[in-house]
């Protein structure tokens, strides 16, 4: 089996491109704090770098901005590659299946975006006197 749960934090805005046949993807890594501190009292994180392909892609590129906090379900991929110099590297993504974007949406404000006002009569609430409640 070869899942993945992480929950941690953007370290830069999502890149995002398309394969030659067209198919969206979208890059980001995120920050992962250690449940522990160190010798020195310092809290440390592991980073990992993610893939969402398609619709999730769309989504991550819209909506995630850098800091912002997402919960990810996915699997582990080794990807082999040579780089420049022509070094063979190897390096561990994780491909997401489901991103949970975890930051409240009155936080995101990237390219213009403003959230929307709440809807639903929630800005006319009234009081309620609790001799009114059925139970």
């Amino acid at each position: 089996m070869n899942k993945i749960m992480l929950i941690g934090n953007l370290t830069k805005d999502p890149e995002s491109s398309s394969t030659q046949s067209g198919v969206m993807f979208t890059r980001f890594t995120v920050a992962v704090n250690r449940p522990f501190t160190n010798a020195a009292g310092e809290r440390l994180a592991d980073y990992f770098n993610v893939i969402c392909w398609r619709q999730l892609a769309e989504r991550c590129h819209k909506y995630l901005f850098k800091g912002n906090k997402v919960g990810i379900v996915g699997s582990v991929q080794r990807r082999q590659y040579e780089d420049r110099d022509g070094i063979k590297r190897t390096t561990f993504d994780v491909v997401a299946d489901e991103v949970e974007f975890l930051t409240p949406k009155s936080s995101n404000t990237r390219d213009g975006y403003e959230p929307e006002p709440p809807r639903g009569g929630m800005t006319d609430m009234q009081p309620v006197d609790e001799a009114d409640l059925p139970f």
